[in-house]
């Protein structure tokens, strides 16, 4: 899903929740998004292949209205490869408003991420969403606390991400044209253990 800078201004993110927030794996910082980030995050915005799957390349006016809201920015996370501080991309976490209200997601946690194409099939987004899923499930989402993700039902590399960190399927519904999946996640089933190799 898509970087929206109003959507925290919904309630059911806790004002109390911990931000800004840096979060380590084994091979990533986790950190709120700097000024020298935003050209490789504006990448995600306006890469083809990052967009196959997200309605295809934002238009130039509202990728600099994103550019300009980004830096700082609650809940979102840049994501820095820790061993020469590469920006790869970037994994936020927002409120489920209602966008998805009629599969019984309003007031649950949503995870979204976009990732460079050059750091695909590391295992890099899996370490990034887990540690971001976890962050929000300890600080963010409200009771039953579960964290949800929603992709195209063609994007398979999302699928299997989301499944490998221990996400299942609750819902499939037709949005923006095209098949999406819902998954969902709980503390339980959440697997932190897929870092590197995994």
């Amino acid at each position: 899903m898509d970087f929206d800078v109003n959507m925290y201004r919904m309630t059911s993110i806790r004002r109390d929740a911990p931000w800004p927030a840096t979060l380590l794996t084994a091979r990533l910082v986790l950190r709120p998004v700097e000024p020298a980030d935003v050209p490789a995050i504006s990448r995600t915005w306006t890469d083809p292949a990052v967009r196959r799957y997200l309605g295809g390349p934002v238009a130039a006016a509202e990728v600099a209205r994103r550019e300009e809201k980004c830096p700082g920015a609650p809940n979102v996370f840049g994501v820095v490869r820790s061993s020469d501080a590469t920006v790869l991309g970037m994994v936020e976490i927002k409120p489920v408003g209602d966008t998805h209200s009629e599969h019984n997601a309003t007031g649950h946690t949503e995870v979204g991420y976009t990732l460079l194409p050059e750091c695909w099939g590391r295992g890099y987004g899996r370490e990034a969403v887990s540690a971001a899923t976890a962050w929000a499930l300890e600080n963010i989402s409200p009771a039953p606390p579960v964290v949800i993700a929603v992709t195209q039902e063609a994007n398979k590399e999302s699928c299997r991400l989301l499944e490998a960190i221990g996400m299942t399927l609750v819902a499939q519904f037709v949005a923006w044209d095209a098949s999406q999946l819902m998954y969902s996640v709980d503390r339980v089933a959440l697997r932190s253990d897929v870092g590197s190799g995994v």
